[in-house]
């Protein structure tokens, strides 16, 4: 694939060539390219936790939610079980 790159980013990508940080050109594209591939992933898992949100926010909207102290009390009476075993 062939794109046409702008002057400002020519100018970059040469000096971080010249820097001694990337040996060449095409160096440089692959960081870019990395790059976009984790930009890519990082909008995946935000999607995916917002849907999450989403999906738990309704199921509290119907009262399907568990009441917050019962939610502690369990986890107190589990952590000083674990807190015996050692």
């Amino acid at each position: 694939m062939n794109i046409s790159l702008t002057p400002e980013l020519e100018r970059r990508i040469s000096e971080k060539v010249e820097s001694g940080l990337y040996g060449t050109a095409s160096e440089v594209r692959e960081a870019l390219r990395r790059l976009f591939e984790a930009d890519e992933e990082r909008q995946r898992l935000i999607a995916k936790l917002n849907a999450e949100l989403d999906a738990a926010i309704a199921e509290l909207d119907r009262g399907e939610g568990l009441d917050g102290e019962a939610v502690m009390e369990e986890l107190r009476l589990h952590l000083e079980a674990k807190a015996k075993r050692r």
